[in-house]
């Protein structure tokens, strides 16, 4: 928990009580790609030492963005911003965090590769909403966590990323709390298993301002194409997100879509075709 948030509660510890309540916040998942792969391959001592350092830089971002890790999940982190301590800046400082995590991993990947260890990547999921906060658990021991639909969602997110080949991923409400200060493109209208209401899933690509001029060229004709594939115009779009990768040959969402929209030409969608995308897998 980040030392200004421990201050807080020193001062007020009115504010962490029993039970829970209802707040908006941000809650943020990350974990290593392939990670199940990596360990097989890695003596376990070296294994230790290495997730200790990714995860100690990892946690130091957080806290320095105000957030507080809820609980490592093996390789995996979650964090919640905007509790216990209130602050309206909770999805910012979530989408800051999961950019510095990746320039920050970026560095130690250089350091890993000159000791011959295996280059190590994360996904991140985000997600912002109405969350029940507080201490759960039982007399002997309780946890401060949160739970909620929002929570879980984020969760289906950071899994997402595997599909897009992309590295984080935001969902709709974080997006529009924090549109002012990040770089983001839309992904997909995505229906997650379990839920009926499909949502509009965003790729966090950089701070506001911060996007390079071949990136911008990349993106801009990545949007021509999605507004093409959302019109039908499937040939359209497809030579848009060719023109996308010729550009970037790396770009997950354009050879997705450019992948869908082939198929598309060849057998058309159903004529109550909403575009929304099924997400099977958690």
């Amino acid at each position: 928990m980040a030392a200004e948030v421990v201050d807080e509660i020193m001062r007020s510890p009115e504010a962490i009580r029993l039970g829970g309540e209802k707040k908006e916040l941000s809650v943020l998942f990350s974990d290593i790609a392939g990670f199940t792969s990596i360990s097989e391959r890695m003596a376990p001592e070296t294994l230790v030492e290495l997730l200790n350092k990714y995860l100690s830089a990892m946690t130091d971002i957080i806290l320095r963005h105000r957030g507080n890790v809820n609980k490592y999940l093996g390789d995996g982190i979650m964090a919640i911003f905007g509790a216990p301590r209130g602050d309206p800046n909770h999805a910012s400082l979530a989408c800051f965090a999961a950019l510095d995590s990746q320039s920050e991993l970026a560095k130690l990947r250089e350091q890993w590769k000159a000791e011959g260890q295996p280059e190590i990547r994360a996904r991140i999921g985000i997600n912002s909403g109405w969350l029940v906060v507080g201490n759960m658990g039982s007399q002997a021991r309780m946890e401060y966590t949160v739970m909620g639909d929002a929570v879980n969602l984020a969760s289906r997110l950071e899994g997402a990323n595997k599909f897009y080949d992309t590295l984080i991923l935001l969902g709709p409400r974080t997006y529009e709390l924090a549109a002012r200060d990040i770089e983001a493109r839309e992904v997909d209208r995505m229906r997650v298993k379990g839920k009926q209401e499909p949502v509009v899933v965003f790729e966090l690509l950089a701070r506001k301002g911060c996007l390079s001029v071949e990136q911008q060229r990349v993106i801009e004709t990545y949007v021509e194409g999605l507004a093409a594939y959302k019109r039908r115009n499937f040939k359209t779009a497809a030579t848009q997100f060719e023109a996308a990768l010729a550009l970037d040959p790396g770009d997950g969402p354009s050879r997705v879509y450019l992948s869908r929209a082939k198929e598309y030409l060849i057998h058309p969608p159903a004529a109550d075709w909403d575009g929304v995308y099924e997400l099977k897998s958690k």
